[in-house]
């Protein structure tokens, strides 16, 4: 693939294509938090058991990490505003679905839909992008990535209002309207596309046995914070690291793997999995556990918890846009050991009790963390992308990924820890210094990655 997908666009146009991507991967953001005010209201209108409820937030961060990797061979093959304009179509036909679904399993099977197109829009939207900016890509795709948390703040509290004023069908619902916009804008502002197909055949096997490891290792993972069933864990698990090895393997025979192996352990790529899998875990992972923290150990109420959130989401605001801009004088690697060291240390002192408020202290701690995550975050964006710029969908796709990965680690790992102890808040605490401790530990991987100053 080469960033000849998407003929440059003109200086007026491109921010106009930055405008539409961007929405579109903010809509796909918001959708994964929006879900978790409207458990109850699932719950009640739809007569099941909790359980059921909450797959309708797994599934989707299931989804999403199976779309991911694959997003490159799309784009190769289809283009990539073809495969942003099929996302989209599926995303907002999906939301549909779930807003008239009229039973739980229905409802989760169109969540896991709505992922798959959600799961490709931030690495095609990429593509597209990077295409549309030219040399000032670097600074256009830093501002794009860092549109999560942005949708991480506006989830809850958009959930909140439309359960409260309408019902919980309605935040998939709103998902319409606005995906339809996407589409129109799309299709008539974004220029014509041409696929460039790859030689040799769909690689139909590593498509098959990349699912079996994802999803078995997800479910695993997952069902060991949700209830640690040995027997359906371990198999689980096993069977993920059967497909790990089998797959290893395969990439490395087939002419046109579904990933290209230099991704997984090449030159710098093997060290940004592993930051970008910890990163996940930190900030993706045990940040959503922040208010549950505050709740077990302090007995915080709920409503003033989720507030913790919005002052994370607040440092990472204030600073991403600035770091994306000094991304040229700093280089990569100084941003990211200063953002990690940041949202370790946030993490740390949220274990630590002090004289102070409990709700202010936890406030501080987080915005600590989120200013971290500011700094960290575009520097890690842009890393592996320098690294292989003609491969930004596919490097993108397994960035989400091995993120997404972590956060699910994270979660069931911490909740499998804490909820068997006799103090689940302090045990939790103690969770967020041991992945501080991991985090620092894992720095001098960064000494792996290239550094880069300057446009690329």
């Amino acid at each position: 693939m080469t960033d000849g997908t998407l003929p440059r666009a003109k200086a007026a146009n491109r921010n106009v294509i930055f405008l539409i991507v961007c929405l579109a991967h903010l809509m796909m953001s918001v959708d994964q938090t929006i879900v978790s005010t409207a458990l109850p209201a699932i719950q009640s209108d739809l007569g099941t058991a909790l359980g059921w409820a909450v797959w309708t937030i797994t599934v989707y961060s299931l989804g999403q990490v199976l779309a991911k990797p694959m997003v490159g061979r799309l784009t190769d093959r289809l283009s990539a505003k073809r495969v942003f304009l099929v996302s989209v179509t599926v995303f907002t036909l999906a939301s549909a679905c779930c807003g008239l679904a009229p039973n739980v399993q229905l409802l989760i099977a169109m969540r896991f839909v709505q992922a798959l197109g959600g799961g490709v829009v931030l690495p095609a939207g990429a593509v597209i992008i990077s295409a549309a900016f030219g040399e000032n890509r670097d600074r256009a795709l830093g501002l794009f990535s860092s549109i999560v948390p942005i949708g991480a703040l506006i989830g809850p509290v958009l959930g909140g209002l439309l359960v409260h004023a309408w019902s919980w069908r309605g935040i998939f619902l709103v998902n319409v309207p606005i995906g339809l916009g996407i589409l129109a804008a799309a299709a008539a502002q974004m220029p014509r596309t041409s696929s460039v197909r790859t030689a040799g055949t769909t690689d139909f096997a590593g498509v098959f046995l990349l699912s079996g490891l994802i999803l078995t290792a997800m479910i695993g993972i997952t069902e060991l914070g949700d209830s640690g069933e040995v027997a359906i864990v371990l198999p689980c698990l096993a069977a993920a690291a059967a497909c790990a090895f089998v797959l290893r393997g395969h990439l490395r025979r087939h002419e046109n793997p579904v990933i290209s192996p230099a991704l997984l352990t090449g030159s710098g790529f093997g060290a940004m999995n592993v930051l970008n899998f910890l990163y996940g875990c930190t900030t993706m992972g045990l940040a959503t556990l922040v208010p549950l923290y505050a709740e077990r150990r302090y007995s915080i109420p709920p409503l003033e918890a989720g507030t913790l959130l919005t002052a994370r989401a607040i440092g990472i605001i204030l600073l991403s846009g600035a770091t994306t801009f000094a991304l040229r004088r700093t280089g990569y690697r100084l941003p990211m050991l200063g953002g990690s060291l940041l949202i370790a240390t946030g993490l740390a002192l949220m274990a630590i009790p002090t004289s102070l408020p409990p709700t202010l202290w936890l406030a501080i701690t987080a915005a600590i963390a989120g200013l971290g995550m500011g700094v960290a975050g575009p520097a890690s964006n842009n890393a592996a992308i320098y690294l292989a710029p003609d491969q930004i969908a596919e490097i993108t796709g397994l960035r989400g990924t091995f993120r997404q990965a972590g956060s699910i680690t994270a979660v069931s790992v911490a909740t499998a820890v804490s909820e068997r102890s006799g103090d689940p808040g302090k045990t939790l605490g103690l969770v967020f210094v041991a992945f501080a401790v991991l985090v620092v530990s894992t720095l001098p991987l960064l000494f792996r990655v290239t550094d880069h100053r300057g446009t690329w």
